[in-house]
């Protein structure tokens, strides 16, 4: 009816799903939720020792 998809919903959920593979073992859960923001919240934190150009 309306032309809605989930599509992007489902994959962002076996991006997150492939995270928490990477992620396993780690004893703390906000290193996953790092992992995700990192992957795919659009945070790019200035590495050390690199210049931007831009």
């Amino acid at each position: 009816d309306h032309n809605l998809s989930n599509a992007l919903i489902e994959s962002m959920n076996t991006k997150i799903r492939q995270i928490t593979r990477t992620a396993y073992g780690f004893t703390n859960p906000e290193a996953l939720i790092a992992l995700a923001l990192l992957a795919h919240g659009g945070y790019r934190p200035q590495l050390p020792g690199r210049t931007t150009h831009g």
